[in-house]
């Protein structure tokens, strides 16, 4: 039976346009023929996160949007002198921060404590320190938002195999009771299939020693079935921190000595009883004495006498 002529049109088509392709290629040759193919595939393909330059700062900020790390080229930090009455919980981050850019077995670690203590001017001062006296491992700080805890494993991701040592950085972490990013975190610090990168280290900032509020956990225990079970996965997330370290409220003394610390640093003309009597008046109105707010009265007092100061 005699095929329709446009269903022959069709096929013939078809057939023409393979004789033609097979042509080409012979032509070409298979190898650029199909590199060729490969090539145009790849254009149509979406584009990947733009690779970090590690060498263009020493501290970062991720951005879990497009998987980018942006380079921050100017750090605000309080120097290491600066910092009284914390002396012992100082000496063991230093420790810690060292062995971990000499490549030696280090914690991940949690500074829970009193506002304002320096809790997170602790991470960035060890960073400097440590990241000065061992040039060679290219330490890199990477600040890491609360709310983007969910892209930890994205980052790690970016992070790992690089030759240079990172210390993710989370300031002020905490959880409330519906959320469910610290499994994130979790996995991070020791779960997982590949587990922490060896080139990577936590370091967290909290007011909370168990990252959530004390009313949250008794409600659940109050609340549940298991009272036991029913916290104890939030609350064993702090446990993942091999070091603990607490910030309490400074003394009177303590705080009149970073007041005296930051006078001299900035060479203020004011002191003497005057210095002492101002800064306990100033932390009197705030109902509350910290490294914050003694930095607060040293730039009101710098304000008043025309002094500039090189942190803000």
């Amino acid at each position: 039976m005699t095929k329709p002529p446009r269903q022959q049109g069709r096929k013939g088509a078809r057939r023409a346009a393979g004789r033609s392709t097979l042509a080409t290629a012979g032509r070409h040759g298979d190898g650029d023929f199909l590199r060729r193919i490969a090539d145009a595939l790849e254009r149509l393909a979406p584009a990947g996160p733009p690779k970090a330059d590690f060498s263009a700062a020493e501290a970062f900020v991720w951005h879990p949007e497009g998987g980018r790390l942006a380079a921050v080229t100017h750090v605000n930090r309080v120097e290491m002198s600066l910092l009284k009455g914390i002396d012992r919980v100082r000496d063991l981050l230093v420790e810690n921060t060292e062995r971990f850019a000499r490549g030696l077995p280090a914690n991940n670690a949690l500074l829970w404590g009193a506002r304002g203590m320096g809790k997170s001017s602790l991470v960035k001062a060890a960073h400097a320190a440590v990241g000065t006296a061992h040039r060679t491992a290219g330490l890199k700080l990477i600040e890491i938002h609360r709310e983007d805890i969910e892209s930890l494993p994205e980052l790690m991701e970016l992070l790992r195999e690089r030759r240079q040592r990172f210390i993710v950085f989370c300031d002020d972490l905490s959880f409330d009771a519906e959320d469910t990013s610290y499994k994130s975190l979790k996995t991070m610090l020791e779960g997982g299939i590949e587990g922490r990168p060896e080139n990577v280290i936590f370091y967290a900032t909290s007011n909370r020693r168990h990252l959530m509020a004390r009313d949250m956990v008794e409600n659940e225990r109050a609340t549940a079935i298991n009272p036991g079970e029913a916290v104890e996965e939030k609350v064993s997330l702090s446990d993942r921190f091999g070091l603990w370290l607490g910030f309490h409220r400074c003394s009177q003394d303590e705080y009149l000595a970073m007041v005296e610390g930051y006078v001299a640093r900035y060479r203020i003309p004011f002191t003497g009883e005057d210095l002492r009597r101002e800064a306990l008046e100033w932390s009197t109105t705030r109902g509350a004495r910290s490294g914050r707010v003694a930095w607060q009265y040293v730039q009101d007092l710098a304000g008043r006498l025309g002094v500039r100061t090189d942190a803000g």
